[in-house]
Formats: C-alpha cells, structure tokens, sequence
C-alpha cells in the first residue's frame, strides 16, 4: 500500500531583514546628468561584477540551502536583501544621470551587453557557495573604488562609499559562517 507523502521546507524567512550596516544612506541625488557616469553605474547594476548577479547568486544559494542549512540560509537571504537595496539605489542613481536601466551594462567600447546568468558562480557545496560570495563581494568592492575614482560626483560617490560598507560587513558576516 502507497503512503500518501509530501515533502515540505519547514525553512521559514517571515523574519528574515536585509543584512547590512545600521548606518543611513545618503540623499539620491546627482550633481548634473552625466551619461558616461551613468553607463559605468549600469556595470554595477547589471554588469558581471554587479549587484544583479549577487543578488541571483544568493537567492540560487539560498534556495538550495534552506531545506538542510535554514539559519545559514536565512543569513544568504538577508545579504540579498540589502543586495536588492544596492540595485534599487544605483538604478535611481542611473535614472537621474540620465541613464537607461534596461539590465544593460553599458561597456566603455560603447557596446551595450544584456545581463546573463553566464556572469554567476554556482557551486555544488555550502563552503563552496559562501567562498564564491565572498570573493565576489571584494570584485563588487574593487570595482566600485575603480568608478569612484572616474566619476566626479561627490553626491554619487558618497552613495557608493555606503554601498562598499555594506559589502565589506557582507564578508565579515560570510566569513564568520564559514567558520560555523
């Protein structure tokens, strides 16, 4: 006699918050329309190092986590969360520089090139996954600093300082569950 069975994720995220420094944001705002700054904002919006590839990357995680690893992947979603806030922040930015937010990072040859999943890293472990995060927090970070130094906007920039402290508390986080 069949038993009528259903697997279920007792995993539950009703009180899961974005994971991210307890510091304010500052004004979105730009100095001037600049579609160059805009286009260099559209890598990090939707480029390879960008905040729609972390975000995709971490709710991949998450989702393969949570039946077996739910306070670890509790922990994933709510840095991707506060990923999301990034995206949010950078694409108001873009809109205001004049910019199109259209998942197109615009590269500096001019060519525009549409976001794929091609840009993320999917390992088949837990270790494997938080490593991969990590190492993608500090290109996120390396790569803001690189478009700090081109863009000239201090209103913009100070945006982009916020979003590098809330990369930088992401590793400490992901490197303290490493060693869980």
């Amino acid at each position: 006699m069949e038993q009528n069975m259903s697997l279920t994720n007792d995993c539950s995220f009703v009180s899961v918050k974005p994971i991210m420094m307890d510091l304010p944001y500052p004004p979105i705002r730009v100095k001037e329309r600049n579609r160059d700054y805009a286009n260099l904002l559209s890598v990090d919006y939707c480029g390879a190092v960008s905040e729609m590839s972390a975000i995709t990357q971490y709710i991949n995680n998450e989702n393969r986590m949570s039946c077996e690893k739910c306070p670890l992947a509790k922990s994933i979603l709510g840095i991707a969360m506060a990923e999301m806030i990034h995206l949010q922040k950078l694409g108001e930015l873009i809109f205001l520089l004049g910019g199109t937010i259209d998942f197109m990072a615009r590269q500096r040859n001019g060519r525009p090139r549409l976001w794929t999943p091609d840009y993320l890293t999917i390992p088949e472990n837990a270790v494997k996954m938080i490593l991969a995060d990590i190492e993608a927090e500090k290109a996120a970070i390396n790569q803001y600093r690189m478009h700090i130094k081109v863009i000239k906007d201090e209103c913009v920039n100070a945006v982009l300082e916020r979003i590098i402290k809330d990369e930088e508390y992401h590793i400490m986080v992901l490197q303290a569950l490493l060693e869980e």
